[in-house]
């Protein structure tokens, strides 16, 4: 069975979502806060207890591209984060596209009524589940990218 998580990494937290096990949706787990953007050990703690609880085989890690297109430095940091993933979880990692995705995590919640202090709990965990709802839609259309998962079932 294969499981992704989605992750949307920005300075001091990290959105976590969750794919149910036929890659078909995402759903918004939670929010990893950390005091300062250096310090990463209980963020890592959390993720690799939530890949456990989950039988993760898979992360799926929002990559913010400059509108352009461009690597700028939080995609930069991203992609450090990444590495950093790959190497503590042995699970492979997938940049994806993130452009816009807090805009549409806003979008959505506007819509749904929520103030700005309880946006603010649950805009990162609303945009790593776009994140990964984009990525299994993408699989969805790809079934061979499957198989980088399958290894680690």
């Amino acid at each position: 069975m294969i499981r992704l998580i989605g992750l949307d990494y920005g300075s001091v937290t990290t959105g976590v979502a969750v794919s149910d096990p036929l890659l078909l949706t995402a759903q918004g787990l939670e929010t990893i806060r950390r005091t300062h953007e250096t310090k990463l050990r209980k963020t890592l703690q959390r993720i690799e207890a939530i890949i456990t609880e989950y039988s993760v085989t898979g992360i799926v890690l929002g990559y913010p591209l400059n509108l352009d297109g461009s690597v700028g430095a939080r995609a930069e940091k991203s992609a450090e984060f990444a590495e950093t993933l790959k190497r503590r979880t042995g699970l492979p990692v997938i940049l994806w596209d993130e452009r816009l995705t807090t805009v549409s995590a806003h979008r959505y919640l506007d819509e749904a009524g929520l103030d700005h202090e309880d946006k603010a709990k649950v805009v990162d965990t609303v945009a790593a589940g776009i994140i990964l709802q984009s990525y299994l839609d993408y699989l969805g259309n790809n079934p061979g990218e499957k198989e980088q998962f399958e290894k680690h079932e």
